[in-house]
């Protein structure tokens, strides 16, 4: 379940270069199908999405409540980890400021102090014709700059069509698309809002958006892993 650590300097240029980086298989099909299983039991759940309802796509998500399921919960844990030192490079060639300390369970203390206290770890599903709309999960003030998505379904053999989609806008020039397949137990990490460009002029921000290409058959569960937790009041 720990993030692969191999090639640690080719996931960290391809996530800088292009705004996402691949994690490997961190999932076991008998892990894919624990979290899947979760899905019909209320309990497990703290508010369910219908995304045409909000116009986000179509289809549906819910968010875990507390306490996690372990798996998602040491998922959560090891990619924080795994990407807190990116985090924070990030933040310093950006010019923003923010704190990210080491253990992920300060970072919540510290999310929960600036009044985003629900938790935000997604499990998502998709049916024929459904889609979700290019958009970023932003859920307060303090942001993380990265989450990862992890593939609960085989393509191919559940679903057909549903690729991951990723779009950048670069300022002042058309956009760029990327299309990410996934295999079951695969995860990729994204940036959650935007990444750092060098330019002429120092670094500026590219801004990225991802969302899901329409399903053509099938079933497909995904789970997002996001490291922030969520203000009462925002959207």
């Amino acid at each position: 379940m720990k993030p692969q650590q191999a090639h640690a300097h080719d996931f960290d240029s391809a996530l800088h270069s292009n705004g996402f980086a691949g994690l490997g298989n961190l999932l076991t099909k008998a892990q894919c199908e624990e979290i899947r299983g979760l899905y019909d039991n209320q309990e497990n759940f703290r508010t369910r999405i219908d995304m045409a309802r909000h116009r986000f796509g179509k289809g549906e998500y819910q968010y875990f409540r507390y306490p996690l399921p372990l798996v998602v919960a040491a998922l959560r844990e090891n990619l924080y980890a795994r990407l807190v030192a990116s985090a924070r490079a990030w933040m310093t060639e950006l010019g923003l400021k923010a704190s990210f300390p080491d253990q992920h369970s300060d970072f919540i203390e510290q999310c929960r102090a600036a009044g985003q206290s629900r938790p935000t770890p997604l499990l998502l599903r998709y049916r024929r014709g459904d889609y979700n709309c290019l958009h970023q999960d932003i859920y307060g003030p303090i942001v993380f700059p990265f989450q990862v998505i992890v593939a609960l379904s085989a393509a191919g053999s559940e679903y057909r069509g549903g690729e991951l989609l990723l779009v950048e806008q670069r300022p002042r020039a058309q956009s760029k698309g990327y299309v990410i397949p996934l295999n079951q137990g695969e995860a990729v990490a994204i940036t959650t809002r935007y990444r750092p460009e060098q330019g002429a002029r120092g670094i500026y921000r590219v801004n990225l958006r991802h969302g899901v290409n329409t399903i053509h058959a099938g079933e497909r569960f995904t789970s997002e892993v996001t490291f922030m937790t969520h203000n009462e009041t925002w959207r």
